[in-house]
């Protein structure tokens, strides 16, 4: 009788290994498994929109697919979306392109790795404003860039100036990364902002910019600012956008970027060799999305807002959270550095804001996000995206849970 050649030990890949799960997720995987154990969790860690997609986006894939739009598509999405991104780019954002500019992607996150795997090589320095989303940092790991980390201060709403920028610039450096409206802080450039920040870039032609706009509706204080307005620095910037936050469409999967044609082309033979292109009943739908107009986002908004106002009224009653104001997006970031070193009801010391954060979670059964994955590691990320009763609940307990640290 044989038996089965004992398997060889598992060498997984060193680019697997050096890649870190994102945070976000790894956070919302622990709540599941709590509330599977029937613990009633408020999950504060996902940035995901509780609406549902706007009725005539879901009725237009509906139509979609009784129409057979069930065949592969061009890798860079179909003729026509990308002509209604570029008129939606030029009647919003007043930036001039044309579809062959253009690539739709699976979502804002493969339209961002697109880019960052197109341009970076081994060793190339890519800046990132800190703090910054989860993923940025682990993007430029897989290209095997070294990563520049500029950090915005708490007094600057997180925000980081282009004198920061101009200083952290040298010959190596290939990329800078940020988000306006940020994800985690909720920070928004300003026009004036990103001027100087355009005539830093200007300087060094070398240097390209993404900018990763997808929180664009999501913006308490006026009119969005790109950074590709700036005709100095247009064909040094890619412009990073999607569905997913304005439209509450993040189950399908759908973003784009817009870049010079040369760097557009080249994120379409990245993406030839990986995905192709994104689902055509989703394409079918996104069109549909930016021929309805922003009215659906703008209600979205409204309740954004007001959620964000309430939250803040309840954090201001909670010592020892330092939390500025956002502009923009869904969430809160507070420094929570005050927690740290005091000592839980069952004698455990809370180190750092992981050990917060799983205090939390354990504590009060709400979950958030450790700041250490956005570049923060003294900040805790709330999501206020989330029913107003939930909100009120999950921050109430928080207040609780804090108050029994000693």
């Amino acid at each position: 009788m044989s038996t089965a050649a004992a398997l060889a030990p598992l060498v997984l890949s060193d680019r697997i290994n050096a890649m870190q799960e994102s945070q976000t997720i790894g956070m919302a995987k622990k709540a599941r498994e709590l509330a599977a154990q029937g613990i009633d969790v408020i999950s504060l860690s996902f940035g995901e929109p509780d609406f549902q997609t706007p009725q005539y986006i879901k009725d237009a894939a509906k139509k979609a697919l009784d129409e057979g739009y069930t065949f592969y598509t061009p890798v860079p999405g179909y003729p026509e979306l990308r002509q209604a991104i570029a008129d939606k780019l030029k009647r919003e954002n007043h930036l001039d392109y044309k579809p062959e500019n253009i690539v739709v992607s699976t979502g804002a996150k493969q339209a961002l790795a697109n880019a960052v795997l197109s341009l970076v090589n081994p060793g190339d320095e890519v800046i990132i404003f800190s703090p910054y989303w989860v993923s940025y940092e682990e993007m430029v790991r897989l290209a095997e860039g070294v990563t520049v980390r500029l950090v915005g201060s708490l007094e600057n709403d997180y925000k980081v100036t282009a004198a920061q920028l101009a200083e952290a610039i040298t010959p190596r450096t290939k990329l800078v990364m940020y988000s306006s409206p940020c994800n985690p802080t909720g920070a928004v450039w300003s026009r004036e902002e990103l001027a100087a920040i355009a005539e830093v870039v200007a300087q060094h032609p070398q240097v390209y910019v993404l900018a990763d706009e997808i929180y664009e509706y999501i913006n308490f204080v006026g009119e969005h600012a790109s950074l590709a307005q700036f005709d100095v620095v247009k064909d040094q910037v890619i412009t990073v956008n999607g569905f997913s936050k304005g439209y509450a469409m993040t189950g399908w999967r759908i973003g784009y970027l817009a870049a010079r044609k040369e760097i557009a082309a080249a994120c379409e033979k990245m993406q030839s060799q990986i995905t192709s292109a994104t689902c055509s009943i989703t394409q079918r739908a996104g069109l549909a999305a930016l021929q309805g107009g922003r009215s659906s986002a703008d209600e979205m908004v409204t309740a954004y807002r007001r959620r964000r106002d309430l939250v803040l009224g309840i954090v201001k009653d909670i010592p020892g959270l330092k939390t500025p104001t956002p502009d923009g997006a869904f969430y809160i970031f507070p420094d929570v550095s005050a927690y740290f070193g005091k000592t839980t009801p069952s004698g455990d010391t809370i180190q750092n804001a992981n050990d917060l954060a799983m205090y939390l979670l354990n504590d009060g059964h709400v979950a958030a996000v450790d700041g250490a994955a956005f570049g923060a590691p003294q900040c805790l990320r709330f999501s206020t995206a989330a029913a107003d009763e939930k909100l009120t609940e999950a921050f109430r307990r928080i207040k609780v849970s804090l108050a029994k640290l000693v």
